[in-house]
């Protein structure tokens, strides 16, 4: 059974005005899974120190995140709050992704950390790959994760398939051929990175896979690509562990982007995901998503084969000629720099 991994101290970074990043994000995502039966619970005390944090985030950063939290509210950026609580919160998640791979790599599960605020988009010395902000994030926790796996690892495999490119996560990692970085997001929206052509840099080209959707696309779009470049990918190296960063807010009407994604995408994920154990570390989604994708995606993978078996005919569809090409053009990369 699925295991979560929370602390209520995530809780402790709040706005001063309404933001679409509140607490009641973990909240909502806790009482839903309940309320679908994932009950097992794992609550981890303490935090991570600032020397962990500084393995992935430059001093410099760090310091002014440390600076920024000593008053009672600020902002890093235009999009970025940062309350009194923030630096108590940003160091639990940090240690809640952490967990999760330790768990991880100890028993086959999902292991599922409520982290906030999120971390994707967090680079080495905060805004990442020129963006004009955080996005809403402080330290990058699937980073952190993978830096600790990277100690017990010959290779780390990433998916993040929040609907913003995790912008953070592949600069963090651009030159580094031991983790593979693939990214599911939404063609040009924040932070408008994410390029097909963006495969890594040198000695690492082909690990970092970049899938760009185009708005409204559907679960059948995301099922072909994921059929036809992840697949391969995880058949091929035959993980012992797959990191996800679990964003949510591709679903439909999530209010921060244009996709129309349902509980079929993620119940699919978690069953293509079932034969692997998987820290998974929770980053974006703001709307109904969080009530119906975090459980449709442990459901997923608990349920793997009826859910295969059953996936219903109708999203047995040609995807656009848009996402075949940009799915061909992956799929050449990977062919001539990872097979």
């Amino acid at each position: 059974m699925p295991k979560i991994l929370y602390n209520p101290d995530v809780l402790k970074h709040k706005p001063k005005f309404y933001h679409v990043e509140n607490p009641e994000r973990v909240e909502t995502i806790l009482n839903s899974l309940k309320l679908r039966g994932f009950n097992d619970i794992i609550l981890i005390e303490g935090k991570s120190s600032i020397d962990e944090v500084l393995e992935i985030h430059s001093k410099e950063y760090v310091n002014s995140i440390v600076k920024l939290c000593n008053d009672s509210f600020n902002y890093y950026d235009g999009d970025t709050y940062i309350s009194h609580g923030t630096l108590d919160a940003a160091l639990t998640a940090f240690k809640l992704a952490k967990e999760a791979v330790k768990l991880a790599l100890k028993e086959k599960d999902l292991y599922f950390a409520l982290t906030r605020p999120p971390g994707h988009h967090a680079g080495i010395s905060g805004k990442a790959l020129g963006a004009m902000s955080n996005g809403f994030c402080i330290f990058n926790n699937i980073a952190g994760a993978a830096g600790l796996a990277k100690k017990y690892l010959k290779r780390v495999i990433i998916i993040d398939f929040d609907v913003h490119h995790g912008n953070g996560t592949q600069e963090i990692f651009w030159n580094d051929e031991n983790v593979i970085h693939i990214d599911f997001h939404q063609k040009g929206i924040y932070p408008g990175t994410g390029d097909v052509f963006d495969i890594g840099g040198e000695k690492a080209e082909g690990t970092k896979i970049n899938l760009p959707f185009p708005s409204h696309s559907t679960d059948f779009d995301y099922i072909f690509a994921w059929n036809e470049v992840v697949e391969p990918i995880l058949d091929y190296f035959k993980p012992d562990v797959v990191l996800v960063s679990a964003g949510f807010d591709a679903f439909i009407n999530d209010g921060l982007a244009s996709m129309d994604l349902t509980e079929t995408f993620y119940r699919f994920v978690g069953a293509k995901l079932s034969k692997y154990s998987i820290a998974a570390v929770l980053e974006g989604g703001y709307g109904v998503g969080l009530k119906y994708a975090p459980p449709a995606f442990l459901e997923g993978y608990i349920k793997a084969e009826d859910i295969l078996d059953t996936l219903d005919e109708k999203y047995l569809v040609s995807p656009s000629n848009d996402i075949k090409l940009m799915v061909e053009n992956v799929k050449r990369m990977i062919k001539e720099y990872i097979f």
